[in-house]
């Protein structure tokens, strides 16, 4: 979660991404730009074209076209080549790149691994200097199909750890460690029994289709290019919930307190009681902890342990005292659980403002996990939190700041946190919701880093908003496509298909509510789309407004993309209202999530309209 007005770096970040991928698609080869294509004499194999697209002497943009030439379906493609000296490759779309220059090594993002007989698939990538590459190899054979890959007779390890990481009344959530090979692993088939259950490029699937209340056995054996098989994992046996059962998620609803919310807003723990929000919220993220040096850090000590309340302001009409130990939010958050014994409180760190410090966390993940241990369960407020949440804006991407700390980033740091919090804790993370290819999603190993996590929370909002002063309008949490929309992509389904690709199970993802609108000024058009000229005022912050204060100053005047929008004078404003979140809440159920969550409270009517239609809408 962030800040209001942290999310634009998804939208600008995203468009420049799509802008430059059609630009290199749509570019012509350089004349001389050297090439090597396969040739029609070579028999069937995988074989990779790579040419440059543009050349300007100091610099270049390349692609390579992936082409499964053989009578049998390929799970996931390596292309390696080497660079001469003052040449070098810089920003990758469409793939993930690795090794160590001058050899560069590209694989498949999620969505592009599986490549059916004849099929092909590009990536693009931009470089400096003059030089070109040399040595090119796909799945570990000549790039124009010479030699290999049927010439490896060598299979992969056997793939390691296997374990359950999740299971409901009809599926199973496995993950393992990677298997290992003298060319490389292209794939992982999950064995039920004897019979192939599942085929995945990556480390983790989920088994589904199975009987409650039954016993199952588990192995994974991994592939490489040239079809040879690894011996099985270890066995995992593992029994299915029973019968009717939604396994751990289905109903949760999570709101955002953020800690300044007590100053200007006046909004304080007390009114997520009096609000009647408490009896009907699972889990609060307390937003934020911040992130320095490496380390968790308090965010603001005044109000999180520091506020003397008086008994007005105070959960249960007691005030504090001068002498103490504990005061401020947590204190209160910690009355608040009395009065409502089921409701659980995660730490959020980072955030918008304060994610610029993961970097150097990942570089030391277990040291980062230690001090955030230690100061999550600090003796003074221990019992207050129940886990915690990591919301890093954004893992080898730019947010506020940009951050190159590699696409296994986040993944080793959850797995940190999770090796050091334990199964008595929750685990969480806020995550991107950028499913474009080669977006935020694709940046960082988010299906990898699942099975350390109890539940993601998609940040299915700010697609859009009046950073692009200009416009065109559009909805900043539009739950379906529609036509002319800004960004094709930029929408909440596409972000949990996305996910879902990933091998992520459907109740680790929640939806993301937004509690308050977007807008702009000097529009004409009443439906999406329409010009600018800048952002429309709003109480805190240009451009952004809360629920309770656009419902009646801007009531409603459309629909799109199952949510609202409203034209009222000059200003057109996009926002959710007890009626859309219903739709999405409905979306929600049916596609197997394990929730909702929404920032922040403050946004809501003080009867709570808002998280009443989740609840609702949820069961």
């Amino acid at each position: 979660m962030s800040r209001p007005g942290g999310r634009r770096a998804i939208a600008l970040a995203g468009a420049a991404s799509l802008a430059v991928a059609g630009t290199l698609l749509n570019a012509p080869p350089a004349p001389a730009a050297p090439s090597n294509a396969p040739s029609a004499a070579k028999a069937a194999a995988v074989t990779a074209s790579c040419s440059k697209t543009s050349d300007w002497g100091s610099g270049f943009e390349g692609k390579c076209t992936i082409k499964n030439d053989t009578s049998a379906g390929v799970s996931g493609w390596k292309v390696e080549f080497d660079l001469p000296s003052g040449t070098s490759v810089g920003s990758v779309w469409d793939a993930t790149k690795g090794g160590t220059p001058p050899h560069y090594t590209f694989t498949n993002v999620g969505w592009n691994g599986s490549l059916g007989a004849g099929a092909s698939v590009s990536f693009g990538f931009g470089g400096t200097g003059p030089g070109w590459i040399t040595g090119c190899k796909v799945n570990g054979g000549a790039c124009d199909g010479s030699g290999g890959p049927g010439d490896d007779a060598e299979a992969p390890t056997a793939p390691g750890g296997l374990r359950s990481t999740g299971k409901t009344s009809n599926s199973v959530s496995l993950a393992w460690t990677a298997a290992t090979d003298n060319v490389g692993v292209t794939g992982y088939d999950v064995y039920q029994g004897d019979t192939k259950a599942e085929s995945v490029t990556g480390t983790s699937a989920t088994v589904t289709g199975l009987t409650p209340k039954t016993a199952y056995s588990f192995t994974v054996k991994a592939r490489d290019a040239a079809g040879n098989t690894s011996p099985a994992s270890g066995a995992v046996s593992v029994t299915t919930d029973e019968g009717g059962d939604t396994g751990p998620g289905g109903d949760k609803v999570i709101g955002y307190f953020a800690e300044w919310g007590v100053y200007q807003r006046g909004y304080h723990v007390k009114n997520i009681d009096t609000s009647g929000s408490a009896a009907k919220l699972t889990h609060i993220n307390y937003a934020f902890g911040n992130v320095q040096n490496g380390r968790c850090t308090i965010g603001d000590s005044y109000a999180d342990y520091e506020k003397a309340y008086g008994a007005g302001e105070s959960v249960d009409g007691v005030a504090d005292t001068w002498d103490q130990p504990l005061r401020g939010s947590f204190n209160q958050l910690r009355k608040l659980k009395k009065k409502h014994p089921n409701l659980k409180v995660l730490w959020s760190f980072g955030g918008w403002t304060w994610s610029g410090g993961f970097g150097q966390a990942a570089a030391n993940p277990a040291a980062f996990a230690d001090s955030c241990l230690k100061l999550v369960e600090d003796p003074r407020w221990a019992d207050v939190f129940d886990g915690i949440d990591i919301d890093w804006e954004y893992p080898n991407a730019c947010g506020l700041t940009c951050d190159t700390s590699g696409p296994a980033a986040f993944r080793n740091l959850m797995s940190a946190l999770r090796s050091k919090f334990g199964s008595g804790n929750l685990v969480t993370a806020a995550i991107s919701a950028d499913g474009t290819s080669g977006g935020k999603l694709d940046a960082a190993d988010y299906g990898g880093a699942a099975q350390y996590v109890d539940w993601y929370l998609p940040m299915t909002y700010d697609f859009f908003g009046a950073w692009d002063a200009q416009g065109p309008t559009a909805p900043h949490s539009p739950l379906t496509s529609y036509p002319d929309i800004p960004i094709p992509g930029f929408y909440s389904d596409n972000t949990i298909q996305k996910l879902k690709s990933k091998n992520i199970p459907a109740n680790k993802l929640l939806l993301g509510i937004g509690f308050y609108g977007r807008g702009w000024t000097g529009v004409t058009q009443a439906g999406p789309g329409g010009t600018a000229t800048g952002p429309a005022p709003g109480t805190y912050e240009q451009g952004i407004e809360d629920y309770k204060v656009l419902k009646g100053r801007c009531p409603p005047t459309g629909t799109v993309a199952g949510t609202s929008y409203a034209k009222c004078g000059s200003q057109w404003w996009s926002y959710d209202t007890p009626a859309t979140i219903g739709g999405k809440m409905g979306y929600a159920k049916g596609q197997g999530l394990g929730g909702s969550f929404f920032w922040e409270l403050s946004g809501d009517t003080p009867n709570g309209e808002l998280i009443t239609a989740m609840r609702s809408g949820l069961g």
